[in-house]
């Protein structure tokens, strides 16, 4: 599938010249910076150096007073607290930073936490959790990552004697829950700096708040930033402003003294080197997650949480264990779904996935959702059978609101909820058929060609000349990556195939590419080209083609070279 490239455009010339002059650093370098709205030494400083002083007072968030009194007197009154969160990552890495820190400052034995299962009681606030609660004799339930539109389960929680309050960072709807205080930087009415916390962000500004209160050593937060760092990069929430601040000591607490249960998933998943976002990403978060997914939620915090190192590794391996069963299921499902997508007369016209299947896990179907999304290029929605109902994960691509078109369905919906990119919904089974065709009739009419073919966001065309490892080292100080701060992706045109271009990998299916670039100004340049082995032959016959790609440091035995990761290749027509 051709892909489009799309060249962010550059900054004034003489702005870039005037900033690397100011920082005496490369014009790449001041380009970028200008990019990211960076136009002075001060801005260019809080940058390169954050600080946890640049956090923004917890207090600005709406409601944030009431909840550290409703807090404080649950915690001066011996009350039984009851900490609710998802079973995703976000979800229960808030559970278990927000049970650590009120741990030290209320009796343990009066604090408890809460996972809904998947499975029987599915998303968001539950009925059987706040039984639960009321039961067992909690008095105020704290509810994270979820609960912006429980409505009606707050007034249950009431009707039962359960105070709530709400740590959410997810879309409100039209109506806010009468909770004691709800939590949410979303909310129309809430003026707070910064809008794009995690769940885990909120729960986190929360006890950032009561250490305000009462004056408790900073260092108590501190401990809590690798939970943090987890939830940030395992939600995709972008890596700006605040969030960018916790990931960046959240990194540092990880690679320097993670809690016990971050550190024993980290050897389990056999890292052992210095941990990136990416890291997260791909190998610590999808874990953490895997528990959720095939048996519950609840292993996750008690890894989270554990302070046995006995312990700890137990519960490592069971949820290694978890994500290998995972990682089949998600396999499975998805070539499956891709055989009656490519096997169907219907589909290839549409301009949406809609697919159903009883039998399929439920556990899932989010990735399996991804995973179709990124193949066919398309909005995405797949649906299992969960309690007599349809429930299921629907994803997006790049510039196409999916929860605007789902909400212009919500006659078939049981319920819906997430943001622009990715949701949730449930429906009954009779309302698939008409869901489908109403779905597919809105997406046709809102979404643009353009939306529907994969893009590439360039930051800058550059000369192979300016490839350097003094650049390579200055963009790392960009980091910590993630969404609108992505590693950089340059273009160079016009460069010509060099000595040495060849397939490599077991079946020849990468390529390693060797090419000089129409300045003559220096050396060739290498780089690695994943999944393109078959343009080998057309590289070969081409006179000139664009390259786009990221740099990165490559080790092979024992030297160090810069080389580019190519992203994509276009050829002259």
């Amino acid at each position: 599938m051709k892909k489009r490239w799309i060249i962010n455009t550059p900054p004034e010339q003489t702005k870039i010249e005037e900033l690397a002059k100011k920082l005496n650093c490369h014009p790449v370098i001041a380009n970028l910076l200008l990019q990211r709205g960076i136009d002075s030494t001060e801005k260019a400083q809080a940058f390169f150096n954050p600080s946890l002083h640049m956090l923004h007072d917890p207090f600005l968030m709406k409601d944030m007073d009431k909840a550290v009194e409703r807090l404080d007197k649950a915690i001066a009154a011996d009350e039984k607290i009851l900490i609710y969160g998802d079973y995703d990552v976000d979800g229960t890495t808030a559970v278990a930073l927000l049970y650590k820190y009120l741990k030290r400052h209320c009796v343990p034995a009066n604090l408890e936490y809460y996972i809904p299962d998947r499975y029987t009681e599915g998303y968001g606030v539950s009925v059987k959790g706040i039984d639960y609660a009321a039961e067992n004799g909690f008095s105020l339930m704290l509810i994270t990552d979820c609960g912006i539109k429980a409505v009606e389960k707050v007034k249950y929680a009431r009707s039962r004697q359960v105070d709530i309050i709400i740590c959410d960072h997810h879309t409100p709807g039209d109506t806010l829950p009468e909770a004691v205080a709800v939590l949410d930087p979303q909310r129309l009415d809430c003026t707070y700096p910064y809008k794009w916390l995690s769940g885990c962000g909120v729960s986190f500004k929360l006890v950032q708040a009561h250490t305000k209160k009462h004056n408790y050593p900073i260092s108590e937060l501190y401990k809590l930033l690798d939970l943090l760092c987890v939830s940030i990069a395992s939600d995709i929430v972008p890596l700006t402003g605040e969030n960018r601040i916790l990931a960046y000591y959240g990194l540092k607490q990880l690679n320097s003294e993670p809690s016990l249960g971050l550190e024993t998933i980290i050897k389990v998943a056999g890292i052992n080197k210095n941990i990136t976002i990416n890291d997260i990403v791909f190998r610590i978060g999808p874990r953490i997650n895997a528990a959720g997914r095939v048996e519950s939620g609840r292993k996750s915090v008690e890894l989270l949480t554990a302070d046995e190192e006995s312990v700890a590794q137990g519960i490592a391996w069971d949820i290694n264990n978890f994500n290998d069963q995972r990682k089949k299921l998600d396999h499975d499902i998805t070539e499956e779904a891709i055989r009656h997508i490519t096997h169907s007369e219907l589909e290839p016209s549409r301009k949406t996935t809609v697919l159903f299947n009883a039998k399929w896990h439920k556990g899932v179907i989010g990735i399996v959702a991804s995973r179709l999304t990124e193949t066919f290029y398309r909005p995405t929605i797949i649906l299992t059978e969960s309690n007599g109902l349809a429930t299921g994960s629907a994803r997006s691509v790049e510039g196409f609101d999916l929860y605007y078109a789902i909400s212009q369905c919500s006659e078939y919906l049981e319920n819906y909820g997430g943001h622009k990119y990715a949701a949730g919904l449930t429906l009954k089974l009779e309302n698939l058929e008409p869901f489908k065709q109403k779905f597919e009739q809105i997406v046709r009419e809102t979404i643009t060609e353009d939306m529907l073919t994969p893009q590439i966001n360039i930051d800058a065309c550059i000369s192979l000349s300016d490839i350097t490892p003094e650049l390579y080292h200055d963009i790392q100080k960009f980091a910590p990556f993630g969404p609108n701060n992505t590693i950089p992706v340059f273009a160079t045109k016009n460069v010509t195939n060099f000595i040495g271009t060849r397939q490599v990998g077991r079946h020849n299916e990468h390529l390693k590419l060797v090419v000089v670039d129409d300045t003559h100004i220096c050396n060739d340049r290498s780089g690695i080209a994943f999944g393109m082995g078959h343009l080998y032959e057309k590289i070969n016959n081409e006179r000139f083609f664009d390259i786009c790609y990221t740099i990165q440091e490559n080790e092979f035995m024992g030297r160090n070279d810069i080389q580019m990761i190519i992203k994509d290749i276009h050829f002259k027509e």
